[in-house]
């Protein structure tokens, strides 16, 4: 066989892990799948395949049981992550010769756990926005149909997973920045819980906002994923220790949730008709296997608002600097949000932090009732690649480039781990997903829910895909 991209995650580690075959092979493999499919959907922007093959014969020169959990396995990283030695442009015209010398904590956990760095996938300028474009790398295609967009940021990693040009690619969520893309391009993304991912370190070192996580064409492949990547850190006062059994092996037991609440109008905000057809149908499906439905809700009331309260505040401290200096260079939507912040009183960000805080209590409190919490991953199927955001859903306008983000905003505020699920696809083949959302810190039990969901909707196999359209 030399079609290695086809196989999954977990089929290509047991390969590497048998002998069967190397690094180098399955390098070789991936380079010729993004040689054949990247012009198409323009996911991957920076390859590094001599950095590639030089830790490839690295840790071929150990003993197979010492190359890590991952073994060997090329990757994707989102270039918001440094990576040593490779360009990281970030999106931004800024940083378009930046060549960090030190890689992301998350990376460097990677590779020592036998993760390959193969290349950078796109990204929005500075992950901001729901649609992945930038001046420095131009835009990424959607491989269901090279007509729309592939949602954002992490829009190049989704693609690259469904296009079938790496086997593993990291993401990154601040407002469904990992969720939606995965729904768009159906594969699976995971946004864990603060600090079980440990990446930067940057300046808001006790952020609890932005997480990085695991993107994969599967539940399985996902929680392998999140063992290589997941633990504590020191420089990262958030982070904690992964669990004694790794999520790969709670994972495969494919646990029967109990209860399970859904809510397709969440907060009352505007979710496409579509959207809610395909849901609907999925819960339908699983509801007929016999998983437990519930329609029930926390009160997400004021929680999107309280959202870009706290994310403006971010933008302000961390974009100011660039802000003063380099205002010409950024697009206008960052200005716009870093304005935001700087514009905001102790009182409205004091507001903003007792509803998240009020928020998770409720969390908590309705956790103890059920297992999971299912709501759309995302309030509009794929639009056309030329809209830099939506402006209105279901003919409401949206006045700012966050207002459609809100639906996954809302989960953000939790701090409760939640997963994209391929659910379905519309009539003129649009993908969509499920967004499950577990208990705090409750990433072994949710992907287990969601191994046996997966299972029941029949759509592991959809991806990889040739590029259509």
């Amino acid at each position: 066989m030399t079609e290695y991209w086809r196989l999954s995650a977990i089929k290509a580690v047991e390969l590497l892990k048998s002998g069967a075959v190397t690094p180098l092979d399955l390098i070789d493999d991936a380079l010729a799948r993004i040689e054949a499919v990247n012009p198409k959907v323009n996911a991957v922007v920076t390859l590094c395949a001599d950095r590639a093959r030089d830790h490839a014969r690295r840790l071929m020169a150990k003993p197979v049981a010492q190359r890590g959990m991952l073994a060997g396995l090329p990757i994707g990283v989102k270039e918001l992550n440094d990576v040593a030695g490779v360009r990281t442009t970030y999106g931004s015209p800024i940083f378009a010769d930046n060549v960090p010398e030190k890689s992301d904590i998350m990376v460097e956990r990677l590779e020592s756990n036998g993760a390959i760095v193969l290349g950078m996938t796109n990204s929005p300028e500075f992950g901001a926005g729901g649609n992945t474009f930038n001046e420095v790398h131009g835009e990424t295609y959607n491989p269901w149909n090279v007509k729309l967009n592939a949602g954002g940021s992490s829009g190049g990693s989704a693609v690259a997973l469904a296009a079938g040009e790496v086997w593993l690619a990291t993401g990154s969520d601040l407002g469904g920045s990992l969720r939606t893309p995965a729904a768009f391009c159906s594969v699976v993304g995971l946004r864990p819980s603060p600090g079980r991912v440990p990446s930067g370190p940057g300046e808001l070192r006790f952020d609890t906002l932005a997480v990085d996580g695991p993107m994969a064409r599967n539940v399985a492949d996902t929680a392998l994923f999140l063992d290589a990547m997941a633990g504590w850190h020191v420089d990262i006062p958030v982070s904690f220790p992964a669990p004694s059994e790794p999520f790969l092996t709670t994972t495969q037991k494919k646990l029967k949730p109990g209860r399970v609440a859904y809510y397709l109008d969440p907060a009352a905000l505007p979710i496409e008709a579509g959207v809610k057809s395909i849901c609907r149908a999925a819960i339908e499906k699983l509801a007929a296997a016999g998983i437990a439905f519930e329609e029930a809700s926390p009160d997400f009331s004021g929680v999107g608002n309280a959202f870009q309260t706290l994310r403006a505040v971010d933008y302000a401290t961390t974009m100011r600097p660039l802000l003063n200096k380099h205002r010409d260079k950024l697009k206008a939507e960052v200005i716009w949000n870093a304005e935001k912040g700087l514009g905001l009183s102790a009182e409205e960000i004091g507001k903003a932090h007792l509803r998240r805080s009020r928020l998770y209590a409720d969390m908590v409190a309705f956790f103890k009732d059920y297992d999971l919490l299912v709501l759309p991953a995302a309030p509009i199927l794929p639009r056309d690649i030329k809209e830099r955001w939506p402006r209105e859903i279901n003919g409401e306008a949206l006045d700012n480039y966050v207002e459609w983000l809100k639906l996954a905003a809302l989960i953000t505020m939790t701090s409760c781990p939640t997963l994209s699920l391929p659910c379905g696809f519309s009539p003129d083949g649009r993908p969509m997903g499920l967004m499950i959302v577990g208990r705090p810190r409750g990433e072994a039990e949710l992907l287990s829910h969601a191994a046996l969901f997966e299972d029941i909707l029949g759509l592991k196999d959809a991806v990889p895909i040739d590029p259509k359209g």
